[in-house]
């Protein structure tokens, strides 16, 4: 039995988020640009011989046949007929319904991992067409690179925004992107922007409005936030972010944070963590 433990399932933020139109297939035709941030959700694996796949730990409100990191290694296990299974443990740090991608990260981190723990060596892009299946967010995380992303968010395009410091504000409340896109009042006629007209202080997040119509509580979070600079809120929210000048103001926001709110204090990064741990155990694996 094969134990590995602690990989990394990193949060993203959309620097921006402009809805373009709506697709005859319901789904949303979107413009927006990821960026990770230094906040983990943390996954073991338990390599079996029966092939059974099973939910080691539990997730509230969230059954096991409906979690995205037991889909993802089933659609793993289905696409190269593997008769291995694995029992997968998840430790829970990004809020759920925060629009910081969670789940889908999480299931990235099951292909990614699984690829490596099952033996399959399956290119990066393959993964990537598989992880779609499960959510529009999922192959960004799988490639692990800040990306601009137009469609539905799977068209990526590879590009490295400004890092540095950033302040998380998360409200009690759990928001529900089809919710967000279902809602008549949701622009969805912005105007395409290309990538080197790209501003951060002339962006904005077109679900911005009606999260904050739906939620009063993010926009009571979004305006303590914006006291302190142009605050931004990720996705359909509900969480809210500051990309702050130094760490000292980042520091002193964090510090000055209202206690019935989460927050979170750190670094945007252009590349995942989930890669350099691919990399190491593929190194020690060679060695």
């Amino acid at each position: 039995m094969r134990v590995s433990t602690n990989w990394p399932a990193p949060a993203k933020i959309n620097l921006f988020l402009h809805v373009i139109g709506r697709r005859s297939d319901n789904y949303h035709d979107i413009q927006t640009l990821f960026q990770f941030i230094d906040l983990y959700d943390h996954l073991d694996f338990v390599i079996r011989d029966d092939g059974v796949i099973t939910r080691q730990s539990q997730l509230a409100g969230v059954d096991e046949g409906d979690d995205l990191v037991v889909l993802a290694a089933k659609a793993l296990q289905k696409h190269c007929a593997v008769k291995s299974g694995v029992g997968i443990s998840v430790k829970k740090n990004i809020p759920m319904g925060a629009g910081l991608g969670g789940g889908s990260s999480d299931a990235a981190t099951v292909l990614v991992a699984l690829n490596f723990l099952w033996g399959l060596d399956l290119p990066i892009q393959e993964l990537a067409d598989l992880g779609l299946r499960l959510g529009a967010d999922v192959p960004v995380f799988i490639h692990g690179r800040a990306a601009w992303a137009e469609g539905a968010g799977e068209n990526l395009s590879f590009w490295d925004p400004d890092v540095g410091p950033i302040v998380l504000v998360t409200p009690k409340v759990t928001v529900t992107t089809a919710e967000i896109f279902a809602d008549l009042e949701l622009t969805r006629d912005t105007k395409p922007t290309k990538m080197h007209d790209f501003s951060l202080d002339l962006s904005h997040n077109d679900c911005e409005p009606v999260t904050c119509r739906l939620y009063p509580e993010v926009a009571d979070a979004l305006f303590w936030l914006s006291g302190y600079g142009p605050a931004k809120m990720s996705g359909t929210g509900a969480a809210v972010f500051l990309c702050a000048e130094s760490h000292s103001t980042a520091e002193n926001v964090f510090k000055a944070l209202p206690k019935h709110w989460k927050g979170h204090f750190g670094e945007r990064m252009n590349q995942s963590p989930l890669l350099n741990r691919l990399h190491r155990e593929m190194t020690k694996e060679k060695n």
